[in-house]
């Protein structure tokens, strides 16, 4: 947590600094089928049953990627510590048989120039937006979580969505999967995956919330907003996905649900202050609703790839 928080304290000063509610949970959990390494960088001249940590690489393996996350201490960048960090990572992804190595790069930050000159390509970039709840307009909100077509109704779950929605939950996820994005955090879309998920959040420390728009004619789930309240930063939560299925886009679903959901989340979580979301660029539509949420753009993220095995080469003299 000290190195975290040192490293958020100089790239994003804006973002809460992490408390000890779960953090342990939150680094070892993983889905089924998925697997965390991590590796630390230490102080060993320090005395017995005392330890500082200089900097951590964490490798969450899945599916055919390793997703790499690298945080130094600002006191001690730019003195090659990263790059014996990824060398490291790189060199166990190779021999685990992994072909791709992504990562999340902070735009304002050291890590853009950082991976560019590791020889990671841009794939896909997000701009992330936060919303003060303090500053939300609560009775222009109310009008808009009513403005929602006839023949659809909305709903709240804490916790998930129940049994018998599972499988309508699943197939609307579908909507969300885009094969040009380099996907480092795949979205669940079979009943059972989606099971696995909600599990695996729980145990992690991070509260889901879910608004859902369902059609009364057909019973389907049309729309689906989902925010979660990690532990270890209470007071900021994580929009996850937003979507409103194709044939049911145009009936104020968008704008109705994330209204919804602010409003169950003041009742919900009396310390919760802000929340933050992430949006394509090229996603114009979910822009203007979180605007007229009162959202405000904060910063670009960007998702970065390379090949491992050229990697493992560029970085072979490196110890």
């Amino acid at each position: 947590m000290e190195t975290v928080n040192a490293v958020l304290a100089t790239d994003l000063p804006e973002d809460p600094a992490w408390v000890d509610g779960q953090v342990r949970d939150y680094l070892s959990e993983t889905m089924p089928g998925e697997r965390r390494i991590s590796w630390v960088a230490e102080d060993d001249r320090l005395p017995e049953g005392e330890s500082e940590i200089f900097a951590v690489v964490s490798m969450l393996l899945l599916g055919d990627i390793g997703v790499l996350e690298i945080m130094v201490s600002p006191r001690l960048r730019r003195r090659g510590l990263g790059r014996q960090l990824v060398a490291v990572a790189a060199r166990r992804a190779y021999l685990e048989g992994f072909s791709t190595i992504g990562v999340e790069a902070i735009g304002g930050t050291p890590a853009i120039a950082f991976y560019e000159s590791l020889g990671f390509e841009r794939e896909f970039v997000e701009t992330r937006s936060v919303l003060a709840l303090s500053s939300v307009d609560w009775p222009a909100l109310t009008v808009m979580a009513g403005s929602i077509g006839a023949g659809y109704r909305v709903e709240f779950h804490p916790g998930g969505p129940p049994d018998h929605l599972l499988e309508a939950y699943a197939q609307a996820k579908l909507e969300a999967q885009d094969d040009d994005d380099l996907d480092l955090a795949p979205r669940s879309s079979d009943p059972q995956r989606l099971r696995d998920s909600l599990d695996t959040l729980h145990k992690r420390g991070l509260k889901p919330y879910i608004v859902l728009a369902l059609h009364d004619e057909s019973g389907v789930v049309a729309g689906l907003t989902e925010v979660v309240v990690p532990a270890h930063h209470p007071e900021r939560a994580d929009q996850y996905d937003t979507i409103v299925v194709r044939d049911h886009r145009g009936y104020g679903i968008d704008r109705a649900i994330k209204a919804r959901m602010l409003f169950e989340l003041r009742s919900a979580e009396a310390g919760l202050r802000e929340v933050q979301t992430w949006n394509a660029q090229h996603n114009e539509s979910m822009l203007k609703v979180n605007a007229e949420l009162g959202y405000q753009a904060d910063r670009d993220w960007f998702e970065y790839g390379a090949d491992v095995s050229q990697l493992v080469q560029s970085l072979e003299s490196i110890d």
